[in-house]
């Protein structure tokens, strides 16, 4: 008796939409998305609320009131935000430091650097006030030797090191930096849920003989395209709608100041290397997956892909934050393991060359058939297999 096929398009349609239906009226679905909205939303007024004040608030009363201009200047030397606050005595800056309201408040006659705190001085400020303590005692020397302090403050505030770029270095705002961040963790769950999903869906299917009945009317290599294709559609309606709603909030509260188009080209950028990674790591874990018939099973088979995911995530936050330009993520960045994590955050930092952005995403594309082929054998030669672990390399033998 002659097996009836369902034309391939019509075949991999039908996985696909039984995947899409399936996720999307889970609560799962449902709950992760909302959570991840109300998580970005609320991290968005907090920054508003934190953000755009000073580092410190320091009060000055009596002689000390005269430190107020040196000491904000002093702070701004060292790349520190100095506010100051005249208050109308000693005892009443002391009531304000121990309740909260001044970090730290300046007293004595303006001579020396005395300063009275609620429990510990914080190191920024105190690097900034002992810059000060060093600028009163080279103008108290000035002053003991006949000079003029004034005109020496003058002198040394307007000397500055002359620097010569060979190349003009990208000038990063932090609120890139942040938005970076953010896309690399966002990008990350992604892949790690999403990629974890197929994983199961393979072994659930393949564990209860469901797999058996699908391949009688569709080819494994359709089931399996079928998988990666709904799985990952619903993955990028996540996306899209947390992207959105995360930049369009951002931009309404006002914690993003950014231009609207370099706000949206961020998000653009995500759901193409959503896309790109997601379909290359699924292949992988689907294929892996293929060997084991437990759910118990799963995490050993894909661990090590999943390592390779976790060391491209790992690098970016911890590198790029604070360093956008390191030369080992931007060259990682464009080798297609590394590439949908590490360049997503780099193009929401800024400052990627064209060429770079482009050859990273040819590679992966170039990478995906490679992985088709090879992830199909896999899937092909273990999924109909039961039991025992099936060995990677009888997997990869022609059927």
């Amino acid at each position: 008796m002659n097996e009836v096929r369902l034309p391939p398009v019509l075949a991999v349609q039908l996985v696909a939409a039984r995947e899409v239906r399936t996720r999307l009226r889970s609560k799962a679905f449902r709950i992760s998305t909302a959570v991840t909205l109300l998580l970005l939303i609320g991290f968005a007024v907090v920054m508003k609320l934190v953000g755009g004040g000073a580092d410190a608030t320091v009060g000055v009363t009596g002689a000390s009131t005269a430190l107020q201009q040196p000491l904000e200047a002093s702070a701004k030397a060292i790349g520190m935000s100095v506010a100051t606050k005249t208050v109308t005595d000693e005892s009443t800056g002391r009531t304000q430091v121990a309740d909260g309201d001044l970090d730290a408040l300046l007293v004595g006659d303006g001579q020396k650097i005395r300063v009275v705190v609620k429990k510990q001085l914080d190191g920024k400020l105190r690097n900034a006030l002992n810059v000060l303590a060093g600028q009163l005692a080279l103008n108290q020397e000035i002053t003991r030797l006949g000079g003029d302090p004034g005109q020496v403050d003058a002198a040394v505030a307007g000397a500055s090191v002359d620097v010569t770029s060979l190349e003009p270095p990208y000038p990063y705002q932090p609120q890139q930096l942040v938005l970076g961040f953010i896309a690399g963790v966002l990008i990350y769950m992604a892949l790690l849920i999403n990629g974890q999903s197929v994983a199961q869906g393979v072994v659930e299917e393949k564990s209860s003989r469901v797999v058996e009945l699908l391949l009688a009317t569709i080819r494994p290599w359709q089931l399996m395209a079928g998988k990666v294709a709904g799985i990952g559609l619903v993955g990028l309606i996540q996306m899209t709608v947390i992207g959105t709603v995360g930049v369009i909030a951002g931009l309404i509260i006002g914690v993003l100041t950014i231009s609207v188009s370099a706000a949206f080209s961020t998000v653009i950028w995500l759901l193409v290397w959503f896309l790109l990674g997601f379909v290359m790591y699924s292949l992988v874990f689907a294929a892996l997956a293929a060997l084991v018939s437990r759910q118990e099973d799963v995490g050993g088979v894909i661990s090590p892909v999943l390592m390779v995911l976790v060391l491209g995530y790992v690098l970016g936050v911890s590198i790029l934050p604070n360093d956008p330009g390191n030369r080992l993520c931007e060259v990682l960045s464009v080798i297609p393991v590394f590439a949908p994590t590490l360049m997503p955050m780099r193009l929401a930092m800024g400052g990627v060359p064209a060429w770079e952005a482009a050859l990273a995403v040819l590679l992966v594309v170039a990478a995906i058939p490679v992985m088709v082929w090879l992830s199909g054998r896999i899937y092909r030669n273990a999924v109909v297999r039961s039991g025992a672990r099936v060995r990677l390399a009888d997997a990869l033998r022609p059927a």
